[in-house]
Parts: structure tokens; sequence; C-alpha cells
């Protein structure tokens, strides 16, 4: 018989009620993207990964927030007192367990660094137990940090902030991050004992170390690097943050096999998903959504956003993939090609100055230099089809709603607004008229005309 353990049940409180103030932004701190995806969606992520209940606290009017969490459960800060206050917001949601409270302006946080928080508040006994554990970094700049002061047995003996810090204790580099997680229920007693005797007259969570320890609890910190633990209050820490995230972005596809020619142009989001065999060159800007299969390559300077890329397909360079799109095996999309809810076939190409909208492109088909489907009529979008191993001519404009059938030729420069049979030709322009002479006297006129004024 089978022994299976199930894990302790524990809760990861997400703080996120915070405005943007700092970020003079109309958007809470919180929804504030990166690599594509708001800071919240990050914490979610590396939290629900660990912990087996994730509750988000936010304010009052932030259903924006409440239906980026959802599925997990929020609930709501109606006055903002502080960080501990808004942890208690959450006390219903403890259960028994584990709790942690993070802050959703933390969306750096791996889940191996929760993990290994969660692992020291459960290890060792007696006097090696973890009562209350804690993340701590060492930033190259301090700064204002509060220092985390250990005892000569590596426990926490106190946090001291930097005002009322000692010039040695200043000197300290373990810098408090503001994570905590604690058994349940001696975590909600220490919530229920801060005090808001402070300047601002709030409730602040750091205070739950002290109470802590005045109770006798053993407390340790748990190290981590500080582009993991540093908080984002501003727009130029949002930036330093996408630096971060993307360099492991970067990091992990090429780990995964993809050859990024030069890695610290390229640009990725959270979703971007890269088969082995992949080349991206430089300048290259991955929006959400976009999948590129092995052996593709992507060209310099191309956007692509909310499409997919075959095996083998060529993309670029200065092109454009826009939501909907999907190549097949061995298509390409060339310069200045811009592509919007459009599919190529296996082996189709469209490879210099085209716009294809809302189309579907055969297998083996090649589409002319300058070609546009006219898929917007003011008010509505209409669909063209371009069947299998068809020729468009340089020049050609689609209005859509048309059907071109396989193998069917459109002869260069034409306005096509009626459907082609299948291996018909198509020819939709003026009748060309050739004047002899004609030029010769034109020029004749002019330089007449110069010489009289």
């Amino acid at each position: 018989m089978i022994n299976s353990q199930v894990p302790a049940p524990s809760t990861a409180v997400l703080l996120a009620a915070g405005l943007g103030t700092r970020m003079r932004s109309a958007l809470p701190k919180a929804m504030q993207p990166l690599a594509g995806q708001p800071m919240l969606s990050h914490l979610i992520v590396s939290a629900a990964e660990v912990f087996s209940r994730v509750v988000v606290v936010i304010g009052p009017g932030m259903d924006d927030v409440a239906a980026l969490a959802a599925p997990h459960a929020t609930v709501i800060q109606h006055d903002r007192l502080g960080t501990a206050h808004a942890a208690l917001q959450a006390e219903s949601f403890f259960g028994e367990g584990d709790v942690a409270v993070l802050y959703a302006d933390n969306p750096l946080i791996t889940p191996e660094t929760l993990s290994r928080l969660l692992a020291t508040r459960r290890a060792g006994t007696g006097a090696e137990r973890t009562d209350l554990a804690l993340l701590a970094m060492r930033p190259v700049d301090p700064a204002r940090y509060g220092r985390v002061i250990t005892a000569p047995d590596g426990t926490v003996g106190k946090i001291v902030e930097w005002a009322d810090a000692t010039e040695a204790e200043r000197d300290v580099d373990l810098c408090n991050a503001g994570v905590l997680c604690a058994e349940a229920g001696h975590f909600r007693e220490w919530l229920h004992r801060v005090g808001n005797a402070n300047a601002k007259g709030e409730y602040y969570l750091t205070d739950v170390v002290a109470i802590a320890r005045d109770e006798g609890a053993i407390v340790r910190a748990v190290e981590a690097p500080e582009s993991e633990l540093r908080g984002i209050n501003s727009r130029p820490e949002l930036a330093e943050a996408e630096a971060i995230v993307q360099a492991r972005l970067r990091q992990n596809a090429m780990l995964a096999g993809v050859t990024l020619t030069a890695p610290e142009t390229v640009f990725f989001s959270f979703d971007t998903l890269l088969e082995p065999d992949v080349v991206v060159q430089p300048n290259v800007v991955f929006g959400p959504g976009v999948t590129v299969r092995s052996g593709a390559e992507i060209r310099a300077f191309s956007h692509l956003e909310g499409c997919e890329v075959g095996p083998r397909a060529l993309v670029g360079p200065y092109a454009r993939l826009r939501p909907g799109s999907s190549l097949g095996e061995a298509s390409h999309v060339g310069n200045f090609v811009e592509l919007k809810a459009t599919t190529l076939g296996a082996g189709a190409k469209a490879n210099h100055l085209t716009y294809l909208g809302d189309s579907s492109i055969g297998a083996g088909s090649n589409v002319g230099a300058g070609t546009i489907t006219c898929n917007y009529d003011g008010v509505f979008k209409h669909r063209t089809t371009i069947g299998e191993n068809t020729f468009i001519g340089s020049d050609s404009i689609l209005v859509a709603p048309v059907t071109i059938g396989d193998g069917a030729l459109i002869a260069a420069g034409s306005v096509i607004t009626h459907d082609v049979a299948p291996d018909a030709l198509a020819v939709a322009r003026g009748t060309q008229v050739n004047k002899p002479g004609w030029a010769a006297r034109f020029r004749a006129a002019l330089r007449a005309k110069k010489e009289q004024s």
C-alpha cells in the first residue's frame, strides 16, 4: 500500500491595495506591467506554485485587480492603515498551517525563494526551530532599508529602521525585505498586537518581528538576491525591474536551446514560447501570446504579438505579425510585411512590402510586393481567401470579401473585386495606351515656356 502524505496547508497573503501615486499613474501599483503582464500576476504565479492558498488584499474600487486575481480570493482593505492592518483583512483565510505575507510591488520573488522561506519556517524542533521566517537581502546600496540585526547564533535579534539605527547598525548590510512567514495561529496573534504609535499612525507589519521576539519566538532570516527582493515604487524602479525580468527570460530561452544573436536587444513577454533551434536576430520584440516552433528564424527589427510561427518559417527583417496570425511550416514573411488575423499555409510567401489582414493564404502561394487586402469597409471586417499554389502579382489590391481559387494567377497591378476561379488568370487594370512622340513634344513645350518667361 502506497503511503502518500498530503502537504501541510499554507496561505500566501498578497498585499495589493497600494495606489500608483509615486508611479504618477491612474493604474493601481499592482497593475503596472512587467514583461507584458501586471506585476501582481508575476507574484500570483510564483506564490501559487508554493502555497496551497493565495489571498489578495485590494483597495476599494479595485475591480480590475480583483478580476486579475481570480480565481483566487480577494478581500478589501477599506481604510489604508498600514501593512499589518492590510494583512489582518485576510485573517479569515489563514486557516491552519503557515501564512506568508508578500507585497504586490515585490513581484520578482521566485518560487525557489518562497519554497526556502516556507521550508525554513517548518524545519527544526526545539532550539533549532523557526517560529518566524523573514526574507532578507544584501543590496549594493543599503541606503535607507531597515537593517536585520542578528544574534551570535545567527537568529534575528531585531529589525532597526535606518532612521533609528546607530552608526554601527547602519554599517550592517543585511536588509529587511518585509516578507514574513509564520504558523497561522501565531501570526494572527502577533498581528492583533501591532500598535500604531508612530508618526503616521499606521500598523506596520515589520513590528511583528519585535512582538515575536518579546514572546521568545525564534526568528530566522532567509537570504535572497536583491534582484528578487527589491521593491518597485516608481517608474525608474519599474524600468530596472523590467531589465531584471528580461535578463531572466533571455537566459531561460538560451538554456532551452534558442539562439539569440544579440540577447540584450531582444524583448520577451512573460508567456513567449520559443522551441529549440529557433534563431532570433537583434532588436526583435515579442508581445504577449507568441509561439515560435523549432527551426524558425525571426530576423532583425521584427515585432510579433498573439501569433504562431511554424517550423522552419522565416520572419522579417522588419516584419510585423499581429494577433490571430499563424505561419505554416517553411513559410516566409519578409521585410515590411504586416499580417493581422491571417494564416499562411506551408511554404507560402509574402516577401516584401505587403499588408494581409483577415486573410487565409493557401500552401505554396506567392504574394507579390506591394499587395494589400482591403479588409475594412469602415464598419465591418471582411475576409480574403487565397487558395493553394496561387500567384498574386505585385501591387495587387484584393477587395474583400473575395476568394481566389487554387492555382489562379492575378496579374500585377490588378484591383480584384470579384472571386477568381481555380487556375484562372485575372487582369483588372486600365488598358495601356501608347502615344508615340508625346513625351518629346511635352518636354519641348516646357522648354519653350521657360524661354518665354
